[in-house]
């Protein structure tokens, strides 16, 4: 549903009464920066439980939707634990989730057979330092290190086109003798919003945002019993 925003001006009746609606904007301008500095905002500063959880969870990917296929992309935040001495450590460092999906038809995409790829911090840095003609190209193995090491195989590939970069991405299951490919074009202006999206959730997603917004002391991390829904593991279906 559209909505329509109008804005409506006119001119002041008299000078007093503009230098009046001046200074009243000025001291409405001074509390608002003072108590944005006084509350600290951040999304770090929001209901973090030990284990890294936000109380009231937000969900906010950036999409893009094309012919043949969908691409959206979100941070997940890191899992803290708090050790005897009462120091909180990482648990498990976080991502940034790409989801694909392929299309059943116009506008519509299947949720069901959706494959994911979480990018490690290194991976972020990799996509962040692309530049127009640049490539790359990112293999995961869940059993890597060990005798099934091949046997499910994701790779993910970065390229550059006329306008932007083709999001690439092939599943190969040689257990159950699958391969699923998806393929996304993204605008130049799509992946500069990734870009900048990424550079932002990085330090979240390593969990440094906890270093600099550490919980005053006297103040307990409240727990939360909420389950977040979002997949943490991108072998998750």
């Amino acid at each position: 549903m559209m909505q329509l925003l109008r804005v409506f001006s006119s001119s002041s009746s008299s000078s007093s009464s503009s230098s009046s609606r001046n200074q009243l904007s000025k001291r409405a301008a001074s509390s608002l920066d003072a108590f944005t500095q006084s509350t600290g905002f951040s999304t770090a500063r929001q209901n973090f439980s030990a284990k890294g959880r936000i109380g009231n969870q937000i969900y906010a990917p950036f999409s893009i939707y094309k012919g043949k296929a969908a691409l959206s992309l979100s941070p997940i935040l890191p899992t803290f634990t708090k050790l005897e001495t009462g120091s909180v450590v990482v648990e498990r460092r976080g991502s940034v989730m790409l989801k694909f999906m392929p299309a059943i038809g116009e506008r519509k995409y299947d949720s069901e057979k959706k494959q994911l790829f979480a990018l490690s911090a290194t991976e972020v840095g990799s996509l962040i330092s692309l530049g127009p003609k640049d490539s790359c190209e990112l293999f995961h193995d869940p059993s890597m290190q060990s005798s099934n090491a091949g046997q499910v195989r994701k790779s993910l590939s970065i390229k550059p086109h006329a306008d932007g970069y083709f999001f690439s991405l092939t599943v190969a299951n040689n257990l159950l003798k699958t391969r699923e490919s998806f393929s996304v074009p993204v605008t130049t202006a799509e992946f500069a919003v990734m870009k900048a999206a990424c550079s932002f959730a990085l330090p979240h997603i390593i969990g440094w945002d906890r270093l600099t917004n550490k919980v005053p002391r006297g103040v307990e991390v409240q727990k939360s019993e909420m389950v977040e829904p979002q997949l943490l593991d991108e072998w998750e279906r």
